[in-house]
């Protein structure tokens, strides 16, 4: 009799693992742009921006950071789910996302794909199981990257009961690369938080407040995250630092995230 399969890891085991010693590489060395092409996976971020009526920034950013999270922590990403594969293959290496943007008919065809989708205040985003860059569905390798910019807006105080995601104040991001750091910055919290951090984060449907960081937050916070452990431990802080691919310089800090002091 053949016995059973050994479980798997969580899906965010292989990030929690790696975080500190992410932050600490010299940012020439954040972006390993040896990996083979075939080799590189990533996960779409589709976001849905009609003619008509589109999203305001904040809510897009928001939608696209609870999608990403939502992927990683569905039933079907945990050890013997339809999706456990694919996604702790791609959490296993550097965690890229592309976004996309959509409408109309395309839109529709992307909500068929495996996949989450979230909708903050009339903005909709659809984070994909990922898969390697070469094997894009077609469905999404015909989505432009680019043309995802949207105005800044005032999204007023940021709920207490939430995560807080802090961009740079000094980056100037597109609203498709800043969808991308604000995903990785939720999966960051997730894979740090304990069992009753998730079932809040869960009650909550991963919501999650996405700001403009001020010049005194975000320099308290890069002071605090010099020592990561303690960082996370005693603030519930953590950071996305950028392999530098687009937009900005390798080694680039985008996002300061925070969990509610609640948890």
């Amino acid at each position: 009799m053949t016995a059973p399969e050994e479980p798997g890891e969580p899906v965010l085991a292989p990030v929690a693992a790696r975080y500190a010693w992410w932050l600490g590489l010299p940012a020439e060395r954040t972006a390993d742009r040896d990996v083979p092409p075939e080799r590189v996976w990533a996960m779409p971020v589709v976001l849905r921006l009609e003619r008509a009526n589109p999203p305001s920034r904040t809510a897009l950013l928001e939608a696209a950071a609870s999608a990403a999270v939502a992927v990683c922590l569905d039933e079907r990403a945990q050890p013997g789910g339809a999706w456990y594969e694919p996604v702790h293959t791609w959490t296993s290496g550097h965690i890229r996302k592309v976004a996309r943007r959509a409408r109309g008919a395309h839109w529709e065809a992307v909500r068929e794909l495996p996949g989450v989708t979230t909708e903050v205040a009339g903005a909709e985003v659809r984070a994909l199981v990922p898969c390697p860059v070469g094997e894009l569905p077609r469905e999404v390798a015909r989505l432009q990257i680019s043309g995802s910019d949207l105005p800044a807006d005032e999204p007023g105080a940021a709920p207490a009961e939430w995560p807080l995601l802090l961009l740079n104040p000094d980056v100037a991001l597109s609203a498709g690369k800043a969808a991308a750091q604000v995903g990785h910055a939720t999966m960051l919290l997730a894979a740090l938080l304990d069992p009753a951090g998730l079932a809040a984060w869960a009650a909550h449907d991963y919501r999650c407040a996405v700001r403009v960081a001020d010049r005194r937050q975000w320099e308290e916070g890069l002071a605090a995250l010099a020592q990561p452990h303690r960082a996370w431990g005693e603030h519930g802080l953590v950071a996305v630092r950028d392999a530098g691919f687009t937009e900005v310089d390798p080694g680039t800090v985008t996002v300061l995230a925070r969990r509610p002091s609640s948890w």
